[in-house]
């Protein structure tokens, strides 16, 4: 029972650190604070005045702490950071709103690694 136990557990551990994002990856985060993306994206969300201005602090201090968390190179934090950006973006939007935020992120870290987000992925990519 214990084998299963810790067989199970390595598993899951194994399963997480492949799923996690690369710290290169983070540059998505930073541009959700450009001022013709971060528009773009409450367009598409349909978010009003009150989500916007919430979203603006949320990706703001995303911003700052994934800035301190790649200078220390701590993935821990970084990954904390990545946390507290869906959790509050999922507090802020409605479930139909966040569904869309995370198709919105799903399609610019999985297509574009290496390339911002812009836009044309927000807008084009999506409406597929």
């Amino acid at each position: 029972m214990k084998r299963n136990l810790v067989l199970v557990m390595v598993l899951f551990a194994i399963s997480a650190t492949t799923f996690a994002i690369n710290p290169s990856d983070y540059v998505v985060f930073y541009k959700l604070n450009d001022k013709s993306t971060f528009s773009s994206l409450i367009n598409y969300l349909g978010a009003d005045k009150e989500q916007a201005g919430y979203l603006k602090q949320v990706f703001n201090v995303t911003t700052e702490e994934l800035k301190k968390a790649s200078n220390t190179g701590n993935n821990k934090f970084a990954e904390s950071v990545l946390d507290y950006n869906l959790y509050n973006t999922k507090c802020v939007l409605s479930e139909d709103q966040y569904r869309m935020y995370l198709m919105v992120l799903n399609l610019s870290l999985n297509n574009k690694p290496n390339e911002v987000l812009n836009e044309s992925i927000l807008i084009s990519d999506i409406n597929k």
